[in-house]
């Protein structure tokens, strides 16, 4: 992964050769975003889709299915193409998804042993095993680490369809001083979720891993999550495999496969061995930098895990705009208009979460539309991703990408927008500004790009706090735009940052502040206008090609 440019570096960004000015369409481009990105259109729209009258926008819902006939009939209206099909509802990109909700806590038996759920293990994600079955041919694969130098993965049997079994953390010398990080603070590669995605990558039915954890203190830990764990989880009903390179993965990323935490009796029982032998297969990988051979291997094992299931009807909506002479080639804006619903008799609006960025989308649609009307539309096309089931772990984007309106290798750019409504407390009294994240992860020239549209345009303070490296909340990771980064398409998101009314109930209209809304969403239109104007498209940095 890239290092961030820190503010000095965006700074000099600014004042960066020729190639990441504006092109001589600014002019028009500030004409069309003045007159059709304003507080009234944008109100407009944010009102009604943040209304009781959608329940919500769950994903599956009927106020989901009626948020996205809305925005279908106003691209219809604005005269966008539908790129995703024919017939009555052609703007609409349909998918299924699998809603899985635990109903007891299972067990595990190994031999003669019966271990009880929530006592010796957890469970992430929707089973993946029939109920009383064995398992297809569980396999250890040490720590479940695959880098350009340690390979827990390569050269070993293909783990596809398989029950991947490794060991908690990373190896250590048994003093506190770890492998990969080389100090005695761990690497990202001791976080499960960073296994999970691993295993998941590489086409594994399920991943377990091992802790030392006595059953007490695994009991306790457990405990505060309980309310997690019987939550629902979703993943497609299809399953997709996407090329995620390594270098692009961290502990944020979601686990589409079943992922158990064992104490330690489950795990040594799994593994027919000891904690003194894994210790000590543990410090031997740590001393030769390297896997070792391993005098120990899964014990074959049933589970039982109790759950129910159902599919849910879903849909993205897509609009399209078709450029000039490098209309082959295409800018993606993208937000997602679903929400999380209603709980009990209380309605979640979410207003700025994300209504806001929908809004917004649909102003930049007519501002584009209107400029192609004047006989000075984009050179690139513009395809207006309005995307369904972020909230359930961006499976709305994840469809599209792996089903795309037009190839991703003619993808340019993704600008997706996550809540743009809203002053954060870091910027209260200290005028107009917004959050980017992403901008240089893929192409340094996106975020040049991205700056100098901003100085000859909006003129917005730009953040980039949340694009830092260790930023906690890793909002990279966290939305639509990820999905298209998998794929190598440079991808960035603006947001006004978080706030207390983040999924509550009072993430209302009431608390919009338009002007600012505005003058974002006209910053993502100019930079959109660059990308879909300029003579070459905006090249990835030289790993990431």
């Amino acid at each position: 992964m890239q290092k961030f440019v820190f503010l000095l570096g965006v700074l000099l960004a600014a004042l960066a050769p020729a190639r990441a000015q504006v092109a001589a369409g600014a002019a028009p481009a500030a004409r069309f975003a003045d007159a059709g990105i304003t507080p009234t259109e944008l109100r407009r729209h944010l009102a009604e889709l943040a209304s009781d009258a959608y329940q919500g926008r769950g994903t599956g819902q009927p106020g989901q299915k009626k948020a996205a006939a809305y925005l279908a009939e106003q691209f219809r209206q604005l005269g966008l193409q539908a790129p995703a099909g024919t017939g009555p509802t052609p703007y609409l990109q349909p998918f299924r998804l699998v809603e899985t909700v635990p109903t007891a806590p299972g067990w595990v038996e190994v031999g003669s042993q019966k271990f009880d759920g929530l006592q010796h293990f957890v469970r992430f994600g929707s089973s993946t095993f029939p109920e009383g079955t064995i398992p297809a041919e569980a396999v250890f694969r040490g720590f479940g680490i695959e880098t350009s130098y340690y390979h827990d993965y390569s050269g070993q049997p293909d783990v596809r369809g398989k029950d991947v079994v490794v060991l908690q953390g990373e190896p250590s010398n048994g003093l506190g001083r770890y492998l990969f990080s080389g100090s005695k603070q761990p690497s990202e590669w001791s976080e499960v979720l960073r296994k999970a995605y691993m295993a998941r990558e590489l086409g594994a039915r399920s991943l377990t891993v091992v802790t030392y954890a006595t059953p007490n203190s695994f009991q306790k830990l457990a405990r505060p999550m309980l309310g997690y764990l019987a939550a629902p989880s979703y993943g497609l009903a299809t399953p997709v495999l996407s090329p995620t390179p390594a270098e692009l993965m961290t502990d944020f990323q979601p686990a589409y496969i079943s992922t158990f935490i064992t104490d330690g009796p489950l795990g040594t029982a799994l593994l027919g061995t000891s904690e003194a032998v894994l210790r000590r297969y543990e410090t031997e990988c740590y001393k030769q930098s390297k896997p070792v051979a391993a005098d120990f291997q899964v014990v074959p094992f049933r589970v039982l895990l109790p759950e129910r299931r159902q599919e849910l009807a879903t849909e993205n909506v897509l609009g399209f705009l078709e450029g000039t002479d490098k209309k082959d080639e295409v800018i993606v804006i993208s937000a997602h208009y679903d929400h999380i619903g209603m709980r009990h008799d209380t309605i979640f609006n979410g207003a700025d979460e994300d209504a806001s960025g929908v809004s917004a989308v649909l102003a930049m649609a007519r501002a584009f539309q209107e400029a192609k009307a004047a006989g000075a539309g984009p050179r690139r096309s513009v395809l207006f991703l309005l995307t369904a089931a972020e909230e359930n772990g961006m499976l709305g984007s994840e469809y599209y990408t792996a089903h795309p309106a037009v190839p991703l290798a003619q993808t340019v750019a993704n600008l997706n927008l996550a809540m743009l409504g809203r002053t954060d407390k870091r910027h209260a009294g200290k005028g107009p500004y917004v959050y980017l994240v992403g901008s240089d992860r893929l192409s340094t020239e996106l975020h040049q790009v991205s700056e100098a549209a901003n100085a000859q345009s909006s003129r917005l303070a730009l953040d980039y706090t949340y694009n830092a490296a260790k930023s906690a909340d890793q909002l990279y990771y966290r939305s639509d735009q990820f999905s298209f980064a998998r794929y190598g398409v440079p991808a960035m998101a603006y947001t006004s940052g978080l706030h207390p009314d983040y999924h509550k109930p009072t993430d209302d209209v009431e608390k919009i502040e338009f002007e600012q809304l505005a003058a974002r969403a006209r910053l993502v239109f100019h930079t959109a206008w660059e990308l879909a104007n300029r003579d070459q498209r905006v090249a990835l940095n030289p790993k990431q090609k």
